[in-house]
């Protein structure tokens, strides 16, 4: 139809089928659809824009299970705080948002997006905080952990490069160890999609 349409302005009257076999005859395939984005570079446009948190649960060495919940800004990969607790209730989890739009406005960063998961422990009050900060919560599709591959990437690293060498022994003990871990992984650590180097490194990231 957008054959037919470019024709007509050219003073040419021509049915969409006769198009549709002529294409067919030169085995032209159909345009792809450009107004389509995927998720995938839904993230790779907006990345400056985007702020990912998810929740993982560390269990102590006498049987105690807490939840760790962290904010990860998507370009620069930058771990922007965590906080752990063993009860995640409503209060908590909205303090959390309010927490992160103080932390965003003390660095200069207005993401207009968060992506989480659809866990329950994020309630009605945590995205309220968020809308009022005018940033969009998008919930990833129910059991599609690559949706906010990211976040799970840096869940992984964590667990890998120190919560799986350490015996944790309670709460102060388990922020101890990620305040170390998110300062190693923030000032020191090496990230091969920012060439090599750390997430709060000397070289600009984002916008000018």
């Amino acid at each position: 139809m957008r054959l037919k349409g470019e024709l007509r302005k050219l003073g040419f009257e021509v049915s969409g089928s006769t198009i549709r076999r002529v294409l067919r005859r030169h085995r032209i395939p159909p345009a792809p659809r450009r107004s389509a984005l995927t998720w995938r570079g839904f993230l790779a446009a907006h990345a400056f824009t985007v702020v990912a948190t998810d929740f993982f649960s560390v269990d102590t060495v006498f049987l105690k299970r807490f939840y760790v919940l962290f904010f990860i800004h998507l370009e620069s990969r930058r771990i922007l705080f965590v906080a752990c607790t063993e009860s995640p209730d409503s209060g908590w989890v909205t303090q959390q948002a309010r927490n992160l739009s103080w932390e965003l406005i003390e660095l200069g960063l207005r993401p207009r997006f968060l992506i989480r998961d659809r866990d329950a422990k994020f309630t009605a009050a945590f995205d309220c905080v968020l809308a009022a900060e005018d940033m969009e919560v998008r919930r990833t599709p129910a059991r599609s952990p690559k949706a906010n591959s990211i976040a799970e990437r840096w869940v992984a690293s964590a667990r890998h490069e120190a919560l799986d060498w350490l015996l944790v022994l309670n709460d102060r003990h388990l922020r101890c160890i990620l305040k170390e871990y998110v300062e190693h992984y923030n000032r020191a650590r090496p990230h091969r999609s920012l060439d090599l180097r750390p997430p709060t490194g000397d070289l600009p990231l984002g916008r000018s």
